[in-house]
């Protein structure tokens, strides 16, 4: 008898990450998302060269050492040693979200270089998080004394007024000022890891919408999708960017998708103007 076996898609093995919230690898999850880009990358490698910066670094500290010790020693290892920075010259590159670029160039954006610090840290036992903080990801790490926030582009603690400050620009973008104030607190909870996805595919999207690269926004869309099966708005997002390619059929059946789920969204009308002339290009 001949055994026989498929290799599973790149997406197929990101919804293999994904499927549960108990059970949710991060890093992997983060590292898998450079497949659409580098279809031949060597998850393996790349999960045990993170490891092997966590031997180095757990090298450097006794077993015994305290929390605020083990986030020093982390923060010199890592911002100082290795050089991990953010990409400022080249800030909306699609390769700051691809964990092996940012492996091998040291450069990333906020959230990607979170990403493997957290790896990091959780790996010398410090109860390190991500914050979704509007408009630049942070970690914090709960300490004896309280909790420090952190940005994970410099290593800098954040005091209360320096978040607040950072906050501000949002807040009066958002009519969040004056009675519709929330307190700072609202914005520091943690996220969950597969907020953190959605957060750095979203990142993704973004610059192939920019670039008007809907092939690789396709991908994108594909793996938002497979992760929020609930959000009817990346269906719709997906459904366009089909549109822009040629694909109607494909189109019609996400832009479908979508008027069956949100029936008060303040672009359905718009939507199904699209969906028909989708149709008459299909027929």
């Amino acid at each position: 008898m001949t055994l026989s076996y498929s290799v599973p898609s790149s997406l197929e093995y990101f919804a293999s990450l994904v499927q549960s919230d108990d059970h949710f690898p991060l890093l992997e999850a983060a590292a898998s998302l450079a497949q659409d880009e580098y279809p031949e990358l060597d998850m393996q490698q790349l999960l045990g060269d993170v490891d092997q910066m966590l031997a180095r670094l757990k090298r450097r500290l006794p077993a015994d050492a305290p929390s605020l010790q083990r986030l020093r020693t982390l923060n010199q290892f890592f911002f100082v040693d290795l050089g991990f920075a953010g990409n400022v010259n080249n800030y909306y590159d699609p390769e700051n979200s691809y964990l092996n670029a940012v492996l091998r160039t040291r450069r990333g954006i906020p959230i990607s270089l979170a990403v493997v610090w957290m790896e990091l840290a959780q790996g010398l036992g410090l109860h390190a998080r991500g914050i979704g903080f509007p408009g630049h990801f942070m970690v914090k790490v709960l300490l004896p004394k309280g909790q420090v926030v952190l940005d994970p582009i410099t290593g800098q603690s954040l005091s209360r007024e320096e978040l607040a400050e950072r906050l501000e620009p949002y807040k009066r973008q958002s009519g969040l000022v004056d009675d519709y104030d929330v307190p700072l607190g609202l914005y520091l909870q943690a996220a969950t890891p597969r907020d953190i996805i959605a957060r750095m595919l979203r990142n993704l999207k973004e610059v192939h919408r920019s670039q008007q690269d809907w092939q690789r926004l396709v991908a994108v869309q594909d793996r938002l999708i497979v992760l929020l099966p609930q959000a009817w708005g990346e269906r719709r997002d997906r459904g366009l960017a089909h549109a822009e390619l040629g694909d109607a059929s494909q189109a019609v059946a996400d832009l479908e998708a979508y008027l069956d789920n949100v029936e008060d969204g303040l672009d359905v009308d718009l939507i199904a103007d699209r969906l028909s002339a989708l149709r008459g290009t299909r027929s």
